[in-house]
């Protein structure tokens, strides 16, 4: 990727985007597209084929979707599937069909079976069923890293894919109800802290293992691989370090300094029981995480009170 090229990020009001962007701009990548959902709905295929006819961009990163936790996804599978299967073949084909050179798609490691070998391998893929709480995401993200495979062998264009594990970071959505679990903890304790609350409810038993990357860590993995001559087809970016979710409450009940004690509920779901994805690949290729997960809570902390006190912070959807 060259620093005069012009680079499309969707999704740069989001968490990732807005973390690629931000990248960017430290590496000296100064023309960067970017569009509001208001000025281009990525769910219209008109409107899509219109802008990259307009903008030409010989990148484009596709940061965008509809995302949420475990309770959102599971109570509109069909909407998640709907709207993100749109996301990606428009913005995918849409590229190609205007000769975008270059193109990386974001999607997630839930593309992965329910109970796929751990650590999982990029070579699960497909290999059996899906976690059936987030399956309608899943295969919209499938649909559309195989889409990138696709023409890249048909039409030899450079589209390649990164799987990232469960992000959190500046920028993150802080929604109560269809937020995912990191967020979620920070804004419960924290108004527990506030309230002086005796005790915090959560969801499901705490005994999931899961992996966390800070998204600042996934920005500079999209900036090492556009810079790789022949990335593979896909890969998997994480931090390569797992922690139960009872743990994790714990480790951010101190980063707020919250005193309440914790009230598990079993009668929710708990998800898939246990997500680590093997990150050998591109470890191989010279990239690896920065930020630890304790470092990457005191500064998600900071940024989330700061974020608070300026009125920015979005607690919803």
């Amino acid at each position: 990727m060259r620093k005069a090229d012009r680079i499309y990020v969707a999704g740069h009001r989001g968490m990732v985007g807005s973390a690629v962007c931000r990248v960017l701009e430290r590496g000296g990548y100064g023309n960067v597209v970017t569009r509001t959902h208001a000025e281009l709905d990525l769910l219209d295929p008109a409107a899509v084929r219109a802008f990259y006819a307009a903008e030409r961009p010989d990148v484009a990163v596709i940061a965008a979707a509809r995302v949420g936790g475990i309770g959102a996804n599971s109570a509109a599978n069909a909407r998640f599937l709907y709207e993100n299967e749109l996301i990606a073949l428009n913005t995918v084909w849409g590229a190609a069909e205007a000769g975008v050179r270059r193109l990386l798609f974001l999607g997630s490691t839930c593309i992965y079976p329910r109970l796929a070998p751990q650590p999982i391998p990029e070579s699960a893929l497909l290999t059996s069923a899906l976690e059936k709480t987030n399956e309608g995401y899943a295969l919209a993200k499938i649909s559309g890293l195989k889409l990138c495979e696709f023409l890249r062998r048909e039409r030899g264009l450079c589209y390649h894919s990164l799987m990232p594990t469960n992000l959190y970071g500046p920028g993150d959505s802080y929604d109560l109800v269809g937020g995912h679990v990191l967020p979620t903890m920070i804004r419960k304790f924290e108004e527990a802290r506030q309230r002086g609350d005796a005790s915090v409810p959560l969801w499901g038993t705490g005994t999931p293992l899961r992996e966390f990357l800070h998204v600042d860590d996934l920005a500079e993995a999209c900036l090492f691989v556009l810079n790789l001559a022949d990335p593979p087809d896909l890969l998997n970016v994480g931090s390569g370090e797992e922690v139960s979710i009872r743990d994790l409450a714990e480790k951010v009940r101190a980063a707020t300094g919250c005193l309440a004690t914790i009230d598990w509920d079993a009668t929710k779901p708990d998800g898939t029981p246990r997500k680590l994805c093997d990150t050998s690949r591109i470890r191989a290729l010279g990239w690896a995480p920065r930020i630890s997960l304790d470092e990457g809570l005191r500064r998600t902390v900071a940024c989330y009170r700061a974020e608070c006190a300026a009125r920015t912070v979005r607690l919803g959807r």
